[in-house]
Formats: C-alpha cells, structure tokens, sequence
C-alpha cells in the first residue's frame, strides 16, 4: 500500500471529471478563486486600518494600584 502512481491519478480524475462535468467543475473553480481573492482583501484592508489606528493612537505608560478602603 505504496503511494499512488501517475495512473491512479489519473482515473480518479478522469472519473471526477465523468461525475461533476466540466462546467461544474470550472464554476468550482472559479467560486474557490474568488473567494481566496477576497480574503486576500479583506486581510488586506484589516491590515490597512490597524496601521492607520497605531499611527493616530497615542501610548500611556503607567502603574495601575489597587487601592481599597476598608470601612471601619
């Protein structure tokens, strides 16, 4: 139970290609290359507005106390 040879593969295609077409097969693929395409953008712009929030944002550094009043 070695890999599968070029042959394999080529039967298991050819028997995808008998059950979906081609045309579904071609619309698959545009559906999924579409779809990388915009969360491509969309990482894109996320990336684009969390530069633009660090550059207006200012930092304070400080210590945070807890104090407590005990109520005698």
């Amino acid at each position: 139970m070695g890999s599968f040879s070029i042959w394999h593969w080529l039967i298991v295609l050819l028997v995808v290609v008998l059950v979906f077409g081609t045309k579904k097969l071609r619309n698959i693929g545009s559906d999924l290359g579409g779809a990388v395409k915009g969360f491509k953008e969309g990482m894109k712009a996320g990336e684009d507005s969390v530069r633009q929030l660090n550059d207006g944002a200012q930092v304070v550094e400080g210590e945070a106390i807890n104090r407590t009043q005990s109520k005698a």
